[in-house]
């Protein structure tokens, strides 16, 4: 896209702090785990995007991205049509962000600033105006000071078999008596083990699956009574207030204000 190349390989050793990689990719679509020897901001102006790490599971739709540090392995999953605009960064010219995975704030300055990087040739003039833009972007990149849509993991494997059949029916029943049966061990053993290993009680851990489902599907337009029955809501009203409650917004709203922040701008 805009001339350049859509491999990934070809941005690890550019002379450059930045190299910034446009992609359009679809719904469904699934990267494997890999890792690159540059830190990576992976952001989506449309749909959303999940990212599992060692560290746990991401979901971000615009307006938010997340930093994978420079060799982290890591792989991601498209929801809906995902317009993803992904910078590379040298690790040193990265000192303010973390060196572990987090969420970071897209600002509708930064995501101007990303479109604009995306465009620009890989190996950009450094003086000038390309060089002011990048020095800007990286400015303007910062962690999120809100919770995010994140799934800790736990290193625990038999806490992992449970965690990853919650996250492949997260509509089921999943009190703490069931869980603990499904894990093999009693209820007081499972919440004093789940919260030492992924610093959230059972039932919290639970929301934020049925959240990050939630989110991947509402990506794909999928409607919201249609979210709330498949997570096992009595009604669509129950849904949506759990997910006011927790993320500050409707559903509906959620995917509004982001659809208003991504949509292209019909002058440029």
């Amino acid at each position: 896209m805009y001339g350049k190349s859509e491999h990934r390989d070809d941005y690890q050793h550019v002379p450059r702090p930045l190299a910034a990689m446009a992609r359009d990719l679809p719904d469904g679509h699934h990267i494997p785990a890999h890792h690159h020897r540059r830190a990576q901001l992976i952001y989506g102006t449309t749909g959303a995007i999940t990212v599992a790490t060692g560290h746990g599971v991401w979901v971000v739709p615009a307006t938010r991205g997340v930093w994978v540090p420079a060799g982290l392995t890591h792989a991601m999953t498209c929801a809906g049509q995902v317009a993803m605009r992904t910078l590379y960064i040298e690790p040193q010219s990265a000192w303010h962000l973390p060196a572990t995975p987090t969420v970071v704030s897209v600002s509708p300055l930064l995501r101007e600033l990303i479109d604009e990087a995306t465009r620009l040739p890989i190996e950009y003039e450094r003086e000038g105006r390309d060089g002011k833009v990048i020095e800007l972007l990286l400015l303007e990149l910062a962690p999120l000071p809100v919770p995010a849509l994140h799934l800790p993991a736990p290193a625990d494997a038999q806490l992992g078999e449970l965690c990853a059949a919650i996250q492949r029916e997260p509509g089921g029943r999943w009190t703490t008596s069931d869980a603990a049966s499904y894990a093999h061990m009693s209820p007081r053993s499972l919440q004093r083990r789940f919260t030492a290993a992924t610093g959230m009680s059972l039932a919290r851990w639970v929301q934020q699956a049925r959240l990050i489902h939630a989110v991947a599907q509402l990506a794909r337009c999928t409607p919201v009574t249609a979210v709330a029955t498949g997570l096992g809501y009595a009604t669509p009203s129950a849904f949506t207030a759990m997910f006011s409650r927790t993320l500050g917004t409707t559903p509906t709203a959620y995917f509004a204000d982001r659809l208003t922040l991504s949509r292209p701008d019909p002058d440029r």
